[in-house]
Order: structure tokens, then C-alpha cells, then sequence
């Protein structure tokens, strides 16, 4: 057997078994980057190489300095005041909690946001009386669409960051103002969904009790830590920011949040590292590899071939087509498998387009003002396609989780049946407006 079918054989029964959820897709993916080295498609140090450390360095960084700010009790104090603000009005606590995750989503990344909500989220629904699922659906729903915005706020658009060499800025100016739309025109989906038909309920005397009891007592954990924890976090924003004059990695700024809020902090390193999500960790190592083998024996090149003949290199329908396959395809697999493939599909097609410059180093050829709509639109495609179902994106699979472990279970239908129309609604006004900035004007 060639090593291109041995390759090829090896990624699509990994992908077929990440998708089945049957085992444990860090697992899987680990195997599957095993199987690449076994088999001879890559030797030791390519599987190695392959490896993105930016992303690995991006990832565990604000793990660390999110289980740290989790120790404050900052976001449960977040949820009771806005349940008590609002009178504990079930519409206007499902917009208000949407909303703040689909903001915090875009600097905290939106599987994070989404751990940190739902434990508070069903444990005030509950205390009112409320049904929590679609509290929970809208929030992932939100935080899909507002962890598009920036580099750091979904997987994918982290992957794409770390190939590319694209920044914190050019990610929030290109993709945070159709963010914006979006997040306004979901807000009006919901109302029809949930308002309109008087869904959620009311709470109950009891619940009304509880958040009276809420009201008298809720209060902030460790104040001194959250101050800390909250100028660190100030800090390695603005480090995102500025990391193209500082010339250092989003990984590398992240590491230093990281480090800089552990020795302010002085809270237990063990504990902190046992809170990080090493399984998401090495499902992106194992990735890189697979990914690594199909790149490296060819594959990607002939499927650019082709994609660049069915769009006869017209650069337009390339992005629009780029747009809704990564879009579809985050839907069926997962974004961040998904986007990982795709990445080299992308430059290989870019390369294609462009041969004058086929030449340059990946990140002056990544960040090529012709190029980079392409980029855009990948990461439009992955992030919003990731509410098409419910193995979308992590973070639709860490909230069913949650909720199936507290009782309320809602269901591969009972997630994909809203996230659907709203995934393809996003794409639709993704594709606008692609078209309209990078084509139109």
C-alpha cells in the first residue's frame, strides 16, 4: 500500500471516530498521530515540527489564568447580580446572560466562558424555578458568535493565529463589526424563539425567596486575588494587542500572564494545573500530527488543484465557497478538526492564486492584503458553522455535558434543531459580508 492511501486511510478513521464519540477524541487523536509515525508518514522529528507551540503555549496560558480568576468566585457573583438586577425576569436574564457570554467569549475563549457559566447558570435557574436549557443553548449560542471576534475567543480562530502569524488586531478589526450585526440580529432570533411564545416561564414563590436570600448575601470570594487576577488579565489583552511591535507570540504573552499571576497569586501550582484542560491539550497535539502526515505525503496539494479548478481560480467564489465548506463541514466533524485540515488546504489554494508570491516565508504570505480574505473567511466559516450542531464546537459539548450531569439533558436535536438556523443565518450574512468588504468596495 502507498504511503498516500496508508495516510489518507489514517486520517479519515480518525476523523470517523472523533466524530462518533465513541472514545475519547484526545485519545483518538493521540492514536491517530501515533499511527502516522508508526506507519513511516512521519518520522520523529516532523511529527514534532508539526506540532503548533503558539497554540499549545496560547491555550494553556489562559487556562491557567482563568482557574485562577475562577477561585475568586467572580463569575457566580457576575450571574446572582444580574438575576437580581433584573428582578429575576426570566427574558431579560436569558439576553443579559447570553450577552455576557458572548462578550467574555471574545477574551477568555468561549469553551472557558461556557465551563464557568453553566454550574452557575442551572444552579440560579434551579434555585428560581426556571428551566436552565434554554438558558444554556442561547449562551453557547452567544458565545459561538462572540468568541468569532477575536483571536484568542474560539479554537479555531487560535489555529488560524498561530499558522499564520495573523494578530490579536487583525482579527478583532476584520471579524468583530460582523460579530457586532450578528450578535444584534441573534438577540432578535431569540425573541421570536423563546419570548414571543412565552417559554421560559415565570419563577416561583420559592425562587423568589431565593433571590431575595441571593440579594442579602451573594458576595465576592478572594477581593485581593480578583484584583490581581483581573490587572493580569488587563495586562495580557493589551499584550495581544501590541504583540506585533513587542514581537513576541500570543503563546509566549500568554505564558507571561500566566506566570506573572502564579507568583502574585501564590495559590497551589498542582491545584491549578489539575484544573487545566490537558485532554483539549493533547486532542490538539495528536491533531497536529495527523494533520502533519496527509500534509506532508501531498494530499492537500491535489485537493487544492481541484478546489482552485471548480472556482477557476476566481478569488471571490474561493472565499465564499471556502466560507460555507468550512462552515458545513464544522457542523458534521467539530470546528477545530475541521479548521486544522483546512488551514493547509488554505495555503495551498492561496498559493495556487497567487504564484507570484507562492515564495515567501508563511507569515509574510499569510498576511499578504490579497490572502488574508481568505483567512477571514475561514475563520467566519468554522467559528459561526460551529452552532450548526451539537458537535459543532467544544464548548456546545461541554454545556450539554454539564446539563446532562445535573438533570436537564437537551440532546444531539435538542441543541442542533436551534443552533441550525442560527449557523446558517450567520453564514449567510458572513458571506455578505466578505463580499462586501474585501470585494465590493
Amino acid at each position: 500500500m502507498s504511503e498516500l492511501a496508508v495516510a489518507t486511510a489514517i486520517f479519515l478513521v480518525t476523523y470517523a471516530v472523533i466524530i462518533s464519540e465513541r472514545l475519547d477524541r484526545a485519545v483518538v487523536a493521540l492514536a491517530g498521530g501515533g499511527l502516522m509515525i508508526a506507519f513511516g508518514v512521519l518520522d520523529q522529528r516532523q511529527a514534532l515540527e508539526a506540532i503548533d507551540p503558539n497554540t499549545i503555549a496560547l491555550l494553556v496560558g489562559m487556562m491557567i489564568i482563568v482557574n485562577v480568576l475562577k477561585r475568586t468566585g467572580v463569575f457566580r457573583y457576575a450571574g446572582w447580580r444580574t438575576a437580581i438586577t433584573l428582578d429575576g425576569d426570566p427574558w431579560r436574564m436569558l439576553v443579559g446572560f447570553a450577552l455576557f457570554a458572548g462578550i467574555a467569549s471574545a477574551f477568555l475563549d468561549n469553551v472557558t466562558t461556557i465551563l464557568l457559566m453553566a454550574p452557575v447558570t442551572i444552579a440560579i435557574c434551579d434555585d428560581l424555578g426556571l428551566d436552565p436549557r434554554p438558558f444554556l443553548i442561547t449562551q453557547v449560542i452567544a458565545s459561538n458568535i462572540g468568541g468569532t471576534a477575536t483571536l484568542i475567543g474560539d479554537p479555531p480562530n487560535i489555529l488560524i493565529g498561530g499558522a499564520t502569524g495573523l494578530d490579536f488586531l487583525a482579527f478583532l478589526v476584520n471579524l468583530a463589526p460582523v460579530v457586532l450585526v450578528l450578535l444584534v440580529m441573534m438577540l432578535g432570533g431569540f425573541w421570536l424563539l423563546y419570548r414571543r411564545g412565552g417559554r421560559l416561564g415565570v419563577p416561583s414563590s420559592e425562587g423568589q425567596r431565593a433571590l431575595d436570600r441571593a440579594e442579602a448575601g451573594v458576595h465576592l470570594g478572594d477581593r485581593r486575588l480578583l484584583r490581581r487576577a483581573l490587572v493580569v488579565l488587563a495586562l495580557t489583552i493589551v499584550g495581544f494587542f501590541l504583540h506585533g511591535a513587542l514581537h513576541y507570540q500570543a503563546g509566549t504573552i500568554a505564558m507571561f500572564g500566566a506566570i506573572l499571576l502564579l507568583l502574585l497569586s501564590r495559590v497551589d501550582l498542582h491545584d491549578v494545573l489539575a484544573e487545566v484542560e490537558w485532554p483539549t491539550i493533547f486532542f490538539f497535539v495528536g491533531l497536529f500530527i495527523v494533520v502533519g502526515g496527509i500534509e506532508e505525503i501531498g494530499l492537500l496539494d491535489r485537493i487544492a488543484q481541484g478546489a482552485v479548478s471548480l472556482t477557476g481560480g476566481d478569488v471571490l467564489l474561493t472565499a465564499l465557497v471556502l466560507l460555507w465548506f468550512a462552515g458545513v463541514t464544522s457542523a458534521i466533524v467539530d470546528n477545530i478538526p475541521a479548521v486544522a485540515t483546512l488551514i493547509p488546504l488554505t495555503f495551498a489554494v492561496a498559493r495556487l492564486l497567487f504564484p507570484d508570491i507562492a515564495d515567501l516565508d508563511a507569515a509574510a504570505f499569510a498576511a499578504d492584503p490579497r490572502v488574508t480574505p481568505l483567512w477571514w473567511s475561514l475563520a467566519l466559516g468554522a467559528c459561526l458553522g460551529g452552532n450548526g450542531s451539537l458537535v459543532g464546537a467544544s464548548a456546545n459539548v461541554v454545556a450539554v455535558g454539564i446539563a446532562e450531569r445535573r438533570g436537564e439533558p437537551i440532546g444531539f436535536w435538542g441543541f442542533t434543531r436551534v443552533g441550525l438556523p442560527f449557523a446558517v443565518v450567520s453564514l449567510v450574512v458572513a458571506s455578505f459580508y466578505v463580499w462586501l468588504r474585501y470585494f465590493a468596495l
